[in-house]
């Protein structure tokens, strides 16, 4: 009998099978938090059955010049939706980081404290942008 973790289990992302038993592979506590959090960042509106307003839908910000507004917008999508369906954190800041190296891809960290061992974790979540783009 498998022992109940502390903050859940579920399984991995991608989806990956045993081969030998035939199980699906899961994972526990934090990792499944930060496997839980890529998920809701990449997926889409409307993209889940039966739960329609599921994920960050980013993709419509793609090829938008990088302002502080747009900043402002990205941050309260993403904390709406980990409010929303992310309840065994709580989110502590949300910041942006790119440079010329990796022009481009605006690096989206988020903060974040689990609710029940009060641990401090991290996510950087790497937003793909079109060629151009520049943060004013």
């Amino acid at each position: 009998m498998k022992e109940e973790t502390f903050l859940g289990t579920g399984w991995s992302f991608p989806p990956s099978f045993n081969a030998d038993s035939g199980t699906v592979i899961t994972v526990s506590d934090a990792t499944d938090i930060v496997q839980s959090l890529q998920i809701l960042l990449t997926t889409k509106l409307n993209e889940r059955v039966m739960r329609p307003d599921y994920g960050c839908d980013l993709t419509p910000l793609l090829f938008e010049n990088i302002t502080v507004t747009l900043l402002t917008g990205i941050k309260d999508i993403i904390k709406t939706a980990i409010l929303k369906y992310e309840p065994r954190i709580d989110v502590a800041d949300i910041a942006f980081t790119s440079d010329e190296s990796t022009e481009g891809v605006l690096n989206i960290l988020i903060d974040y404290v689990i609710r029940k061992t009060n641990s401090r974790q991290n996510h950087v979540f790497p937003f793909y942008l079109n060629e151009g783009t520049y943060i004013k």
